[in-house]
């Protein structure tokens, strides 16, 4: 039994930048929903009190020195997670958005065998969620173009709610994964190295009102080119791999 529960080793990491509004709620809510969880917050350069109110509600905290980007603050979670003999890792956002209570569901289908990361879908039962006109579009381009370069069907593209086995956290530790923010092009390279992609249905807060998205502005206009440049150079780089 003993084994058992130390082959199963689950660390929660929650990427953060200024979100001392809401990460003592997200904190507590994680620790709520299974008390064995162990969080990391990783504090990408915040310049409130998000490392301290983390720590505070029982989180063990990462700061980086300065803002380095959701991608690395995630790597930075992965690479925590080999260091401390984690088997497993959940990664939700700080903003309250993603339900702890649905860990349990993410986690199932890795500690049955059946998948190398799950990926929480707001898309695969009618869950309610309702997003605006051109992040739809968005979202359908996404996984388009996703399959168009040999991806699996992904009805959440953009989810950040997901579930990784060792395994993946092992290879998104590598050089190829983006700094600020893995998107379509991580999932293609998982799913061309042979990793089991799987998604199960949750349900998601609409985002906070007033928060910044990470593709607001003039980043809007710059994504799709920045995800169509990515997603190639991630099919490349595969084919090349596959090759060799």
């Amino acid at each position: 039994m003993l084994a058992s529960a130390q082959s199963r080793r689950t660390l929660v990491i929650i990427p953060a930048l200024n979100e001392a509004r809401s990460i003592t709620r997200v904190v507590e809510a994680v620790r709520g929903a299974d008390g064995a969880l162990d969080i990391l917050v990783i504090d990408d350069g915040s310049h409130d009190e998000t490392a301290t109110l983390a720590r505070q509600a029982g989180a063990q905290v990462a700061s980086h020195p300065f803002n380095l980007g959701y991608g690395a603050a995630l790597q930075t979670g992965y690479k925590w997670a080999l260091a401390h003999d984690y088997s497993y890792v959940v990664q939700l956002d700080a903003d309250g958005q993603h339900d702890p209570a649905f860990l349990p569901r993410l986690l199932e289908p890795l500690h049955q065998g059946t998948a190398d990361l799950v990926i929480g879908s707001r898309f695969l039962t009618d869950s309610g969620y309702r997003m605006d006109a051109a992040r739809n579009a968005g979202r359908l381009f996404l996984q388009r173009l996703l399959r168009a370069f040999g991806g699996p069907r992904i009805a959440d593209p953009t989810s950040g709610l997901q579930a990784l086995r060792r395994p993946v956290i092992e290879f998104c530790c590598r050089d190829f994964y983006p700094s600020d923010f893995p998107d379509i092009d991580v999932l293609l390279v998982l799913h061309r190295r042979g990793f089991r992609l799987v998604e199960v249905p949750v349900t998601m807060a609409p985002s906070p009102a007033g928060r910044k998205t990470m593709h607001a502005g003039l980043k809007a206009l710059y994504y799709p080119y920045k995800i169509l440049l990515a997603t190639v150079r991630a099919w490349r780089l595969t084919a090349s791999a596959l090759r060799s």
